[in-house]
């Protein structure tokens, strides 16, 4: 591995089982990894040896800085981001802020993403077009998170739900389903998967009425069926479309 190289994994969805290999590897061959608080605290363990920078949420444009200057200095830096660094992760910050660092070269890892981890949890629910939409207003406006949930559901597809709700927007996986009721009825098959891939993971399957009422928190994922999904004994199933 290049000095002067900073890889931006994905490391999963916490679990080291559900790391790739090719992350893992990239991970061990680093001097430094930088990452946000929580993502740090799940690999000290697993990489004791390794010297590790962290920044809180909110810092996240000096979390990478911090990266390219450990990288300008002859390192070989991960900055680490759970699922994958791609799926609201901090490729794309990285490669945005990588022109004013021309001596580091910037490589992205990929991980498993908590659509994919969370669906394998509650069955197949993905098997069909989805569309996965983040909650959080922090960087993007609600209205336009109305509209995109409003267009999902109108096009029938699988809504995959990241962030669903946070102290400050209690309510917003609520105002969630009533759009998407709005244009579906209430009826769908939905499900949810909390702390994927760690310790108290737990998994529900029930309508979309049901989903309205519940209590979730960052480290939930949501699933809403298209019109084909089903529960099949328990577990959220989007059928393909084979003849059986």
């Amino acid at each position: 591995m290049e000095k002067n190289m900073i890889h931006v994994v994905g490391m999963g969805p916490g679990s080291p089982e559900q790391m790739t290999a090719e992350a893992r590897e990239v991970l061990e061959a680093c001097d430094t990894i930088v990452g946000y608080t929580v993502y740090v605290d799940l690999l000290t363990s697993l990489l004791p040896h390794k010297e590790f920078l962290e920044t809180p949420m909110r810092r996240e444009v000096e979390r990478c800085r911090i990266a390219f200057e450990e990288a300008s200095k002859g390192k070989r830096v991960a900055m680490v981001c759970s699922g994958d660094a791609g799926v609201y992760g901090m490729s794309g910050l990285m490669l945005e802020l990588a022109p004013e660092y021309p001596g580091c070269e910037v490589q992205i890892t990929a991980g498993v993403t908590a659509a994919l981890s969370g669906g394998a949890v509650l069955g197949a629910p993905l098997m069909h077009d989805f569309a996965v939409i983040s909650l959080s207003d922090l960087l993007t406006p609600w209205e336009k998170i109305e509209s995109r949930l409003s267009c999902a559901a109108e096009a029938d597809f699988v809504i995959c739900i990241y962030n669903p709700s946070s102290k400050k927007r209690a309510d917003y996986l609520k105002r969630a389903c009533e759009i998407i009721a709005g244009k579906t009825g209430g009826s769908r098959v939905c499900g949810i998967v909390s702390r994927i891939g760690r310790d108290g993971q737990q998994a529900r399957v029930m309508p979309l009425e049901e989903l309205k009422e519940q209590q979730v928190d960052m480290f939930t994922t949501v699933f809403i069926g298209n019109s084909q999904t089903r529960n099949i004994g328990g577990r959220m199933v989007t059928p393909r479309g084979y003849v059986i």
